[in-house]
């Protein structure tokens, strides 16, 4: 059996597509949760306090649910495509902060949206998300 999976099922009532099915179920909650430990960055929990740990993991799942959401309206847009690999297209579409100080001392925000490229452009449509192209200044404080 070098290199074939065997799925010995409990569920006699299932056919093996229903099977097949709950199987890549699995496959994919276990993908989440790497996602969720690595890249999403709940991974390690050092707490030591129950209601810290609970929070903790209170954040993991809703972390969770909005990452399934994104995955479920992404798939019902025909992108079928995994949360790993999503990320992995968004991670050129940047925003930068610049802080300047002007001559009066005060001190402004620049947030600047690097420009969407086509792949970010079927990713937000498909979210229902507009783009930000508009650069946000805000005065933040005046230097003493």
């Amino acid at each position: 059996l070098n290199g074939t999976y065997v799925i010995e099922p409990t569920l006699r009532e299932r056919s093996p597509e229903e099977i097949w099915s709950l199987y890549m179920t699995l496959t994919r909650v276990e993908e989440a949760f790497r996602c969720l430990k690595s890249k999403l960055g709940t991974r390690p929990i050092f707490h030591q306090i129950a209601r810290r740990t609970k929070g903790h993991l209170f954040i993991s799942i809703l972390a969770y649910h909005i990452l399934i959401n994104i995955e479920y309206k992404l798939n019902a847009s025909g992108d079928t495509r995994r949360w790993s690999t999503i990320c992995d297209a968004l991670k050129t579409h940047q925003r930068s902060t610049v802080i300047i100080t002007d001559t009066n001392q005060q001190i402004h925000h620049l947030r600047i949206s690097s420009q969407p490229e086509v792949c970010h452009l079927k990713i937000y449509e498909a979210l229902k998300i507009k783009p930000v192209k508009d650069l946000k200044k805000y005065i933040g404080a005046k230097r003493l």
